[in-house]
């Protein structure tokens, strides 16, 4: 039978309900019927359908005596009761004589009542027939050994909600027909392996809202038969490798709600049979390449609710044959998927990636889905270019007798809530539907963009602490990523050979590193001098997707830092100022650091030509600050006419500038203007200096005379040819 997910919204748990499937026919069964028996006092005692543990239906002679402020049992209560409901009343001990009379007793319920101590309910009178027993929300403190002992047929125990802080190893001796057991949200710090050593055939086991931060090893050996398993809000930070092994026959595992900064993903590949998994509202960042591979036989996935979640990487999601339902939803952050994400996900039906950042979903990730029928992407900032050309209104499923070009066409697939699912950019296009925006609309160039959501605007780290910065961009074709460090230093990715999980130096520019620009066209071309570290001690490391890693942060490291997305097309940059805390003298130090920084700013910052021809001029310049809004303009010179002034942006950590299409025999003047940090401007402000451009002047090259040609004779050119 399949699992079903049941959401508890008022616990923020998930309840994973295995095996209660409860067939069709609920629907038809009959509604209560009158009970003829002596029934004690504002009680109702009535026939009603009920089903046990393992799904089997019965017709339950039920006594509800449920929210009367009840302090002891009522009487008299029929001999041959199947049900008996007490919640909701003020109960802290029961009539011993009186339950031990029940010989039919199946489902008891006394939740929501003051017992203090287990004793006074189970082991004071045997049960024999008790199937399931309801203790939640009462005042229960401890379990002591063999606490069920005489509840020898019992299925279903229900123990959440209480003040649960110590549980004896043999506390549940005896309970050999347990099914399942909900200790979920009591005060245990701990998870004891002996305590499911008298569990053999427990099947569901809630252990959620307890605040255990962290597994014992092999601590569910013992429990062989488990299917389903939650671990929701514990305040999980990690996961052991070994810390699910043995739970071979596990099905649903719920994470819910604590706080991973990762995918455990060495712990699941110990589950081999897993369905069912939730890890929605965690502190994952990244879902990274390999998160998921190879979990054969997983038909739905949770990422919700991740406050801090960015990105989605390459091949993060590989190899998952039976899944069929994936969600990623609600994740604020959340402004990329690589186009390669999913990999082999033969099955999968239904992508729900809706209330996220995301501006697009590229066309490789629709061609890589063979099966998918329904996608929401609504309440996204969506921008209809290229990318979306996809989803556009004449899209229709391409049929070919061409299998190359039959894989290359995405196929249609249906927009969950199409009404909703809007264009923000560009403006021409703004809050108009995707579906309804033809492709001849959208924009046939994709430039690069990087979402504001994926970086913050500050980010402080602790002196001698580790800073990681996130900075992804999607456009096509696909943009390069680099970093200008505060100190202009050009930061690119580490080799894409390097080993996994190493922390390989960023190799990097130094200052007087070449570059050049072409601003006709808007293209950068980096000319590295080599590709060793600038300074090893530093710790860089850079991702190829655009993660900047730096160990050991020093107060001389803060600053502003600049991400550089650019393609062939141009490029977009984000910048995101970064904030040393250490002891109080040392941040004063940063301070007078940063003021000399400047100083030798305006020393060093000198526009010089390097090389004039007839058509164009090549600038460089040497700074020791990351200036994310520099500009260059130049202005033709000419004694009797007033020339137009042409401006062009200059990308972070550019040392050097190519000026084509100039006219021959002209004087130019070219002017740097300087970018700097709001927090240099105010400082700049409140001195009174004002930062001057810097500006060069110089004539290009004459056009050389003609020479005059050679005359040949018809036999010396036929010879020549």
């Amino acid at each position: 039978m399949r699992p079903t997910l049941v959401f508890l919204q008022s616990q923020c748990l998930l309840c994973v309900l295995v095996g209660v499937y409860v067939p069709g026919v609920v629907g038809s069964l009959p509604h209560a019927l009158p009970w003829h028996v002596t029934c004690p006092v504002r009680c109702v005692c009535q026939i009603k359908p009920w089903f046990s543990p393992d799904s089997v239906y019965h017709e339950a002679p039920t006594v509800d005596c449920n929210d009367l402020l009840l302090t002891k049992l009522p009487l008299p209560i029929p001999p041959n009761t199947h049900t008996l409901r007490l919640q909701s009343n003020l109960l802290s001990e029961l009539n011993t004589a009186v339950l031990h009379g029940l010989a039919n007793l199946t489902d008891l319920d006394l939740s929501q009542n003051r017992f203090s101590r287990v004793k006074t309910i189970a082991q004071s009178s045997s049960l024999p027939s008790l199937l399931s027993l309801h203790l939640e929300e009462n005042h229960l403190s401890r379990l002591p050994e063999a606490s069920f002992s005489s509840l020898p047929a019992l299925q279903e125990l229900f123990l959440s909600h209480n003040n649960l802080h110590s549980i004896a190893p043999g506390a549940f001796t005896g309970l050999d027909s347990l099914l399942r057991l909900h200790i979920n949200n009591n005060r245990l710090t701990t998870v004891d392996p002996r305590w499911f050593r008298a569990l053999p055939r427990l099947e569901v086991l809630m252990l959620g809202g307890n605040p255990v931060e962290a597994l014992p090893e092999r601590g569910f050996l013992a429990l062989k038969s488990l299917r389903s398993l939650v671990l929701g809000g514990m305040g999980l930070r990690g996961l052991a490798e070994k810390a699910l092994e043995g739970l071979d026959g596990l099905e649903s595992l719920s994470f819910y709600d604590n706080l991973l900064t990762k995918v455990p993903t060495q712990a699941l590949m110990r589950v081999p049979g897993l369905k069912f998994l939730d890890l929605n509202k965690n502190r994952i960042k990244l879902i990274e390449t390999g998160d998921f591979r190879d979990m054969v036989h997983l038909k739905e996935l949770g990422l919700n609710n991740m406050e801090e979640l960015v990105s989605i990487e390459r091949a993060a999601l590989e190899n998952l044959p039976e899944l069929t339902k994936l969600e990623i939803t609600n994740n604020p952050r959340l402004s990329y998927i690589h186009p390669q994400a999913f990999l082999q996900l033969s099955r999968l039906e239904s992508l729900m990636l809706n209330s996220n950042s995301l501006s697009a979903l590229h066309q490789h990730v629709m061609l890589s889905l063979p099966s998918l029928q329904e996608v929401s992407l609504h309440s996204n900032p969506l921008r209809c270019d290229c990318l979306f050309h996809w989803a556009a209104q004449e899209a229709s499923p391409h049929h070919s007798e061409d299998a190359q070009t039959e894989r290359q066409t995405p196929r249609m697939v249906r927009f969950i809530q199409p009404q909703a699912t809007l264009c923000s950019e560009p403006a021409e296009l703004r809050a108009r539907r995707v579906r309804e925006v033809s492709s001849r609309e959208m924009s046939a160039l994709c430039l690069p963009m990087i979402p504001t959501s994926s970086l913050p605007s500050y980010v402080g780290v602790r002196e001698g602490g580790k800073l990681v910065l996130h900075c992804r961009a999607l456009a096509d074709p696909q943009p390069e990523l680099y970093w200008v460090t505060p100190s202009g230093l050009r930061l690119d990715p580490a080799p894409s050979h390097a080993s996994k999980g190493v922390p390989a130096p960023a190799p990097c520019h130094s200052l007087a590193a070449s570059e050049g620009f072409n601003h006709t066209s808007g293209i950068s071309h980096s000319q590295p001098q080599d590709d060793t570290p600038c300074n090893p001690s530093k710790h860089y490391r850079l991702l190829p997707e655009g993660t900047l890693e730096m160990n050991k942060v020093t107060s001389s490291e803060a600053g502003l830092y600049t991400c550089v997305a650019e393609n062939a097309l141009g490029a977009d940059t984000r910048s995101v100022t970064v904030g040393v805390h250490g002891r109080e003298k040392k941040r004063k130090r940063g301070v007078a650091a940063n003021k000399k920084g400047s100083q030798l700013f305006s020393e060093d910052a000198r526009l010089e030509v390097r090389d004039v021809g007839q058509h164009n001029a090549i600038l460089s310049w040497q700074s020791r600050r990351n200036l994310p809004s520099t500009r260059l303009s130049w202005q033709a010179i000419y004694s009797n006419a007033h020339m137009p002034t042409y401006t062009t942006r200059i990308l972070a950590g550019t040392q050097s500038f190519n000026l084509t299409h100039l006219q021959a025999e002209t004087f130019y003047r070219v002017c740097l203007y300087f970018g700097i940090s709001e927090g240099t401007a105010h400082a700049s402000r409140r001195s009174g200096k004002s930062r001057k451009p810097q500006c060069v002047s110089f004539r290009t090259k004459d056009v050389p005379e003609p020479q005059p040609s050679l005359q040949l004779s018809p036999e010396l050119t036929s010879t020549d040819c």
